[in-house]
């Protein structure tokens, strides 16, 4: 008996569980197909299939990986590696030969040539070239250019400035690749820089160095055709600027130039400097556009903070620029500025600079009318006058 009763035991546990799968198969297909189509993607959203479905997990993806947005970020904003920064700029990079004649020598049947290398940057299609002035000189005798392709131009000088350090010297070329110039005023204290010139000549044509920007608003003091000069807005960097590399461009990551490298201090490593780009930009769209560039003259020469306390020891100057020199017969001098002044606005413009103040002057243009706010004797005052051309400022050069 006790053998037939579990016999019919696990009969009845089987029944019970067969009857079970029955009814839960039965639930499924009822209430399946109408969660599917609850939560199914709607036609409008599948027009592409499986790759508007693949679009649209990678959306989600993203959405949850902001490392993945923030390359894309970067690629968007134009950012470069310094092999891709070499490779876009190079193509405008050129070297420069210029030979004088020694002025003593200029009777002398065996006159001799003496020569020097430097490098300048392509600025426009046809041919404009900037570079420094000590790389072309006052009244050169020569100037060969080296193209990237290895071709030789001569070149015509068409602007010099020796305060700043800057020329354009032009060649008889079109289709040129001009540089993209940046904004120094944007810059920042670590990011990268990219130098490429020719140090200690053509032999080392187009070298690469790379570091950051170690600091702005430099001053430095040099020589400027046998006379001091303080140099002041200075972008500092410790990418390796050699003798021939003066007049090559420091670039930024986005391949664009930020300076005109100028000068290193040799008793130091890694301590070069670079003129920054803005300052040349009204005297590049003016040779672009009407083929000459009219410096503007103010009449005027004034030292930043640093420069000052050199100048005058019981001088704190917390803003502004302090009033050097005025040439007796400048529009300045005949607006009332004087010796001593300190100039802290050009128009609505703040300026801490020489270089700033030059920059909004060079903006303008002679013949513009400006306002210049200066303090003297701790009262604030204003002068209106009238920018001319400058011919020669070496009187308000120290």
């Amino acid at each position: 008996m006790n053998g037939r009763n579990n016999s019919e035991s696990i009969w009845r546990k089987v029944l019970i569980a067969l009857t079970s799968s029955v009814i839960t198969g039965v639930l499924l297909m009822l209430f399946i197909p109408s969660y599917i189509e609850r939560n199914s993607i709607q036609p409008e959203n599948m027009n592409n299939g499986t790759a508007d479905a693949q679009q649209m997990d990678f959306k989600n993806m993203t959405e949850t990986q902001p490392v993945r947005d923030n390359t894309m970020d970067l690629t968007q904003n134009g950012e470069l590696d310094v092999t891709e920064v070499a490779s876009k700029v190079m193509p405008s990079v050129v070297g420069i030969s210029t030979s004088v004649v020694n002025p003593d020598n200029l009777f002398e049947s065996n006159q001799q040539e003496a020569w020097s290398v430097g490098s300048g940057v392509i600025v426009s299609e046809n041919g404009y070239i900037l570079t420094n002035h000590h790389v072309v000189g006052s009244d050169p005798n020569k100037i060969i250019v080296t193209l990237a392709n290895g071709k030789t131009i001569n070149a015509t000088s068409q602007w010099s400035d020796p305060t700043l350090d800057l020329a354009v010297i032009k060649i008889n070329a079109k289709g040129l690749k001009a540089a993209a110039l940046g904004d120094a005023d944007r810059l920042r204290v670590g990011e990268t820089a990219v130098a490429i010139g020719n140090p200690l000549g053509l032999q080392f044509q187009r070298t690469v160095t790379a570091g950051i920007v170690s600091a702005v608003n430099r001053t430095i003091s040099i020589s400027t055709d046998g006379r001091e000069n303080y140099m002041e807005g200075l972008i500092q960097t410790d990418a390796s600027i050699n003798p021939g590399n003066s007049g090559g461009p420091l670039i930024n990551s986005k391949g664009e130039v930020i300076g005109i490298n100028t000068i290193k201090v040799t008793s130091a490593e890694g301590m070069g400097f670079a003129i920054p780009i803005n300052i040349t930009k009204p005297v590049i769209t003016g040779f672009i556009d009407n083929g000459k560039y009219a410096t503007p003259y103010m009449g005027l020469f004034a030292y930043d903070k640093v420069v000052a306390q050199y100048v005058t020891q019981d001088m704190d100057l917390s803003k502004g620029v302090y009033v050097a020199k005025v040439d007796p017969d400048s529009p300045v001098y005949k607006s009332g500025v004087r010796s001593g002044d300190i100039i802290t606005h050009m128009g609505d413009v703040e300026v801490n600079t020489m270089m700033q103040l030059r920059e909004e002057m060079f903006k303008c243009g002679p013949g513009s009318e400006c306002t210049v706010t200066f303090i003297r004797d701790g009262k604030v005052r204003k002068a209106e006058f009238r920018l001319e051309n400058r011919t020669d400022d070496g009187l308000i050069t120290r």
